[in-house]
């Protein structure tokens, strides 16, 4: 997981390689800093965003060829609902909804990524992220809302959250009811 969000926030395969790995060691050296107030994953996640956006940074900084395209040329890894069996209708899908991820703003595509492909809560976000679970609600809408744009679908109609991963433990759950 830590692999597929850095490829879904750096875009270029190799660029995403490198902050996975630079993620990962910082995920092994600082293990024993680890002090357990947030879930492990989310900790993990936390340090794999912030390696993916400093590769973003430094992306931005190096020269880049004109007519350069390798940004948003590689898949990256399947998505969690990829079935690799699906064929070239599921790679013309992941490709598009690659180009338009390309496209949605860094703040509101780290919390996309957060969401859909690691599949964290509105909590585990804001907690990676640091910033308010309200801060987390209207990124994830307003990425959702430009993502839906990019795909060609501007009223942002599709599916709806799926309330089955609300906690018994959590009855006011910020998902509940949102879409």
């Amino acid at each position: 997981m830590v692999r597929a969000v850095c490829h879904r926030i750096v875009l270029n395969r190799a660029d995403a390689e490198d902050a996975t790995q630079a993620a990962l060691i910082s995920i092994v050296r600082a293990l024993p800093r680890f002090d357990g107030r947030a879930k492990f994953s989310t900790w993990a996640y936390r340090i794999a965003v912030n390696a993916a956006l400093d590769e973003v940074r430094r992306i931005r900084r190096r020269p880049m060829a004109v007519g350069d395209t390798t940004a948003v040329g590689d898949l990256g890894p399947p998505l969690a609902g990829d079935d690799a069996g699906s064929g070239e209708s599921a790679v013309e899908s992941r490709m598009v909804v690659q180009a338009a991820l390309a496209l949605v703003p860094e703040e509101y595509r780290v919390v996309l990524v957060l969401r859909h492909i690691a599949d964290l809560d509105y909590a585990d976000i804001a907690v990676a992220l640091d910033i308010p679970v309200g801060t987390v609600r209207s990124r994830l809408s307003r990425g959702r809302e430009q993502l839906a744009h990019l795909l060609g679908n501007p009223d942002g109609t599709g599916e709806r959250q799926n309330v089955a991963h609300r906690s018994p433990a959590d009855p006011a759950d910020p998902r509940v009811g949102e879409g």
